[in-house]
Formats: C-alpha cells, structure tokens, sequence
C-alpha cells in the first residue's frame, strides 16, 4: 500500500481502541520476570555452551602476540578463538568500527578473543590468562584542542540571509560555548546473543537487537552468508536507546565460538565492555550566537558545534535542530567532525536534538534575559509555521506555541521565581525554567501479516518492542482495523521470518510499524471481502457487514491470511515534519553543597494522534528522567591520553532513577498530521528527552544565579559560584 497524498477522514477518526490509555501486553512478562530476554532463553536449543569476551587493553595500534595456550588447557574450556586466528572481518554498513579479525586495533576494548567453556565461570577465568602484546601507537581524543583547530573552518551545512551583517547591526548579541559530555546508553540488559552455527551452514540467532532486518544484513555481509541462511530472533529488549540498532561483538563472538566448538554459544557483554566496545552519544562542543531586535525577534542564529567518531564514523549533530526551529530571516550552521581514537560515537535517544537543544535552550533562555523578556514569550514570538531555513516549505502541522501556552497555565509558570536566587525554602534555593522541545519525525516503510482463524487474528512483523509498547499499539491497531475487541488479537514481534518491518529507533518505529499493519489488514479485509464475493464491506463487531448481509469472522471458512506493507510517498518531501513541545521544571538548589534536587517536571507534547496515552506517557516521562540524567549526573569520563572511558560501569556512570524525580506530569495536545502517516500520528518516545535537559539547568540557574554552561551541573561547578556565606 502506497501511501501518496495526505490522510483524510478515515476509521482511526472515529476509533474505539486507538487512542485508549491500555495497560502494555508484555507488562506482566517483564514484572514478573517471565520475559525470557536473549542470556535467558534456554529453551529454544539445546546444549548450549558459555561465552566470554576479552578486549583490547590500547586504543590504537597492532597485537603483536597472543598466547593462548593457558587458557585453552584451562578446566572446561572447549575453545578460544583469538583475533589473530582469522583474517579481519569485512564491516557492514551500519558499523564503523571492525568487530573482529586481524592484528589492528581501532579503539580500547575491541574484540580480541572468545573463550568458550561449559560454564561461565569458567570461560570468564580462561578469558584473564590469555597473554597479549601490543604495539600502541598515538592517540587523539581531546575534543577541546580539535574544536580550537576546527572553528571557523568548514562550509556551513546552512546558511541563509547574510549573518555577519545582521549581527553587525543587531541591538542584542549572544555569544556563548556550551558543552556536552559523552554519554552511555546504560540500558538495563546487556548486549547479549546466543547462537547456533554449529555446521557452519544455517546461522540462527537469539539475541537482543533493535531492528532485525538490519541485523540479519550485518551477519550476512560479515561472515559471507546467503541472508536467507540467517534468522535472528529478538521478541524482548531490556532497553536499547539506540545502542542496540547495529550488530555488535557479541553476535558476532557467539557465532565464532559457535562454529569453533560444533555447538551453540551465549555471550553477554560485561558491562565495561559495553561502555568502550559497543557505541555512545558523542561529546560535543558548541558556539551559538543569537541577535535579535529590542522586540525580542531574532534576526541571526548561529551554530557551530563539534562531536567525535571514528575514522569513516558519524559524531553527535548537535545542530540538527537548529534549521528548522525558530524563525530568523539570517542563519548559519557549521557542524565539525574530530577524527578520534575513542569507541564508536553513534545514534543514541535523539541523536542530534538531545545534545544541541541542551545547548540552544540554555542560549534562549539567556538571550531572554538580556532582553528582559519572559523566557515563554520569547519562544512564542520566534515561532514560525515554516521552514525558517525554506519558507517555501510548511511544517505538515506545528503547535509549538500551544504547547508553551498550555505548559506555562499548568506548571504555575506566572507564579514563578522571576529574581535568581530570590526564593528560598530552608536551605535551598528554588528556582523554575523552561525549554523548548523538538524532534523531527520521520517514517520507514514497514510490513506486516495478518491472519484471521476462527475469528481470532495473529499479525506478525519483524518490528520490536524495546520497553515501547509496540505489542500493544499494534494489537491496538489491528483490532480497530478489523473490528474486533483486542483480546482476539495476537501480535508476534522479533522474528526474521516474519515480513520486514521499519524496527525500533528515531522515533520511526510506532508511526511506520501501525501503519505496516494497517496496510495488512485493509490487504486482508479485501482478501475476505472477495472470498465472500462482496465489492465492498464494512468491518464492524466482529463482522463483515455488506448491504442487508452480516457474516460473523468466526463463521468465514479457514484460515484466510494477507500481508503488505506501508510504502511512504515522495509528497512528504513538500512538508516540513516533526514533533514538537515545552518541558517546564522546578528544582532546588542546596545552599551549602550545590546539590540540585527535580522536585517536578511537566513536559506538553504536540506529536499528533496519541497511539496509546499511557503508553506513550511511560516513554515521554523516560525520556525525561534520561534527560535529568544528561542535566545532572551523566557523563563518560575520557582518559585523553589512553582514549577510553574511565568509568565504564554503573557504580562510577550515575543514572537516575523515578526516586530522584519528585513529580513528573505529561500533556498530550489533542493534534492530528494528516501528512505524518494514515493514522495521522507521529513519534513521541524522543521528544521527551528533548530540552528536558536545558529546562532544568535553566531551573538551576534561576534558583542560584549560577550559569553553568558546562554539562552535567555537578556540585562543583555549582558551588564555585555561590556567595560567600
């Protein structure tokens, strides 16, 4: 099914299921403990031998030796495979960094040696004796010297109107660096595979990944297999923000041991391994400069920013937004990228929008203060309904200003500390800030097959629930599509063999993959249709209802089965699409040690038709307690001179918890995007980790008179700038 033209009036206008606030299908599973994830499934074959890893103990350089003979006699051990053993593996696509093969090292903690055994314990002590030598070789990873060679450098990735001049004239100027740290995914289940390629024929994987059919592509150009050979598994993640989009070593090393040893494998990543071997958010550097007339109405915007990667890899957009979000008739946007020796910087929840608007709302908040405008009303008077980089070019559906409006009457905004460090309870300054949100919303084609069997009905896709919802929002969509109650709906979700599906990640997944399945059921419902000899027929009750004639969908003969998917047409490209909104937090700041406490958030999103609000209120308030995270505590401490990650566990990288929150509240504006998709929806799980952020270091600044620009705003930075007391 193509879809071409914008949506009009159709079932999901008048639904009874979508749009229902539904407790998640998998709910109980994960509660319970009975979700088998990938480590867990010790079911699906039999014999299954333990996996360890070893990693590379440089950043960069050549393995001069590797002796393995202790840990190959060592008790139980079936099997070590060493790096030096075979020739490097080819790199698909969709990584940058080698996963296995070959003297070189790329990055501290690369894959170098498997060890199977027929206990962990076991393969994890095989795994220490291993002797390695290495030959290093220099290292970069000081973003702050690269940014000082980059800047000024480069030719913008945008540049309307003349900027220089604007600002040369402008009667307020910003000029201000920010700067984010790299982060973790720190997701609660590890990278783990369990593998059997035991003749070194048929390959089938059981693993935590976020997109199947991307994975099974990776093994396939990896290991030089037919992809029809390979079936990757994945019906339940333990969170993946992103890190698990890509194949990772542990797919990869439990494939190895399965093929060395004639047996199947598991293997999960020890968590400092995750940190350095598997992708991270980017640390960026960013210059913005804003200009803007006494009436609070910018004229130029500026953004120059730098992340890291790898060589051939991707850093952080931080400037992503920054095109799009406010209106100024002069923009210029330059992006750097730092060749580095650090592990593999790729897409983590929001890449681009989380890190930038964490410096671009702390730049409007303090252009507001220079202005002497209310934060809110400055946002508001820099809305735009166009492309600002494109006027010719509409947002498909923009209430950005709704969602200020809306968000400063809910959270008491009026009411606020307007004085920094004016308001005190005990020994803590409270202050209040605010952010903008956005996050744009794009769509993957994606597939589905429906079959109806004695009035029950199975869809199947590859899609993936990572702790989303996807099982219910589909089951949710497919019952509406149909007309049947939810109950008589099952939905599978993970499998290869099933039709390919958009996967999990950028705030695609839940737009693309309903509509995946809604093609499959308007495939299936013409499918009955015909079989009933019927033109057209009305699915309603449990029924299929033409003219005077009703026939229950119990009643239709066998099992009738259709499949198709959603195709996204080339009109989207007329349209500007995204998703938008306001987060408003309030915080205290500890007068004495600098300590900063959420004591409430409220987050106000415009992201179309809500699929499933308590769904979608679960991914919204996740993405701002990781955003409290990137505000406060977050940070993946560099080692600049042997390129890796220090802390790279979670005693030493701080997440935060729903404790640490005192109250978070979340507004769905009552919006549709007829251009967005056919259910007139848009991705929401992302938006709520963007400006999140910035809301509360903005908070923090209110509350204590103290700009930190420097994320996270731990105590010390903090506590430098307080008064004496």
């Amino acid at each position: 099914m193509d879809f071409t033209h914008p949506a009009e009036d159709n079932r999901f206008d008048h639904a009874g299921i979508v749009g229902r606030p539904m407790e998640r299908r998998d709910g109980p599973l994960k509660a319970t403990g009975t979700a088998p994830y990938a480590y867990e499934r010790h079911d699906v074959v039999a014999g299954q031998l333990h996996g360890y890893p070893l990693g590379a103990g440089i950043a960069k350089g050549r393995i001069t030796a590797m002796d393995a003979e202790a840990a190959r006699k060592a008790p139980g051990v079936r099997a070590v495979v060493t790096t030096l053993d075979i020739d490097p593996l080819p790199i698909s696509d969709d990584n940058t960094a080698r996963l296995f093969g070959g003297d070189a090292v790329g990055h501290y903690h690369q894959a170098i040696a498997v060890v199977v055994a027929d206990s962990f314990e076991q393969a994890r002590a095989a795994a220490g004796l291993i002797q390695v030598s290495y030959a290093p070789d220099p290292v970069e990873a000081d973003l702050e010297a690269a940014f000082a060679r980059l800047q000024g450098t480069g030719e913008p990735s945008t540049e309307v109107g003349d900027v220089d001049a604007a600002f040369a004239a402008a009667e307020v100027t910003l000029d201000a660096t920010y700067r984010t740290p790299s982060q973790s995914h720190a997701m609660m289940e590890p990278h783990a595979s369990i593998v059997d390629w035991s003749d070194g024929g048929d390959m089938t994987v059981w693993t935590s990944n976020q997109m199947i059919e991307w994975a099974c592509t990776a093994l396939a150009d990896t290991f030089g297999l037919d992809k029809e050979r390979i079936r990757v598994d994945s019906p339940f993640i333990g969170g993946g923000f992103g890190g698990k989009l890509f194949l990772r070593a542990d797919t990869v090393l439990a494939a190895l041991g399965s093929r060395a040893v004639g047996a199947p494998v598991k293997l999960a990543l020890p968590r400092p391994m995750i940190m350095n071997n598997t992708t991270h958010r980017s640390a960026t550097i960013q210059r913005i400069r804003l200009a803007a007339g006494r009436d609070g109405k910018l004229t130029a915007i500026e953004h120059e920013a730098a992340s890291h990667a790898l060589p051939d890899g991707k850093g952080e957009s931080s400037t992503a937004q920054t095109p799009f979000f406010y209106a100024a008739p002069n923009r210029r946007v330059t992006e750097h990228l730092a060749r580095m020796h650090l592990p593999e910087a790729n897409a983590m929840r929001a890449p681009g929008e989380a890190a930038g608007l964490m410096a671009l709302e702390i730049a409007m908040d303090e252009m507001a203060e220079k202005l002497g405008m209310d934060p809110v009303r400055f946002r508001i008077v820099n809305d735009t309904q166009v492309n600002p980089s494109d006027p010719d070019m509409p947002f498909s559906d923009r209430h950005f200003v709704e969602c200020l409006e809306r968000g400063a009457a809910e959270f008491g905004w009026d009411a606020r500390n307007t004085a920094p460090g004016a308001t005190s309870d005990g020994d803590w300054w409270v202050g209040h800030g605010m952010a903008g949100a956005y996050r744009g919303s794009p769509t993957l084609d994606s597939g589905a097959r429906v079959r109806l069997e004695a009035g029950k009905l199975v869809v199947e896709t590859d899609m993936t629930d990572i702790g989303t919802g996807s099982y219910t929002i589909l089951a949710q969509t497919a019952a509406e599509a149909m007309g049947l109650e939810i109950d008589d709906v099952e939905v599978r979700l993970g499998d290869s063999a099933y039709p390919v599906s958009s996967g999990s990640g950028g705030q695609f997944g839940a737009v693309s993959a309903t509509s995946g399945v809604y093609a499959a059921c308007l495939a299936l419902q013409d499918r009955i249709a015909r079989q009933l000899g019927v033109n057209a027929a009305e699915f309603r009750d449990g029924k299929v209802i033409a003219g005077d004639t009703q026939t229950a969908l119990a009643d239709l003969d066998g099992p009738v089965e259709a499949e198709d998917k959603m195709s996204f047409g080339d009109f989207k490209s007329d349209y500007k699409v995204a998703t938008f909104g306001a987060h408003f937090a309030e915080v205290g700041v500890h007068r004495g040690t600098g300590e900063i406490r959420v004591r409430r958030m409220l987050a106000v999103c415009d992201s179309g038709r809500i699929l499933n609000p308590l769904t979608a209120r679960s991914q919204v308030i996740g993405g701002m307690t990781m955003a409290t995270g990137a505000a406060l505590s977050e940070e993946l401490a560099t080692d600049t001179g042997r390129s890796y990650f220090v802390n790279h566990d979670l005693a030493g990288y701080e997440v935060p918890v729903h404790a640490d929150i005192g109250r978070q509240d979340v507004i769905f504006l009552d919006t549709l995007d007829a251009v967005a998709s056919p259910l007139k929806a848009k991705g929401v799980g992302e938006l709520g980790i963007c400006g999140a952020a910035a809301a509360i270091a903005n908070a923090a600044y209110n509350a204590s008179g103290v700009r930190v620009r420097d994320y996270p705003l731990t105590l010390d930075k903090m506590v430098g700038g307080f008064p004496a007391l």
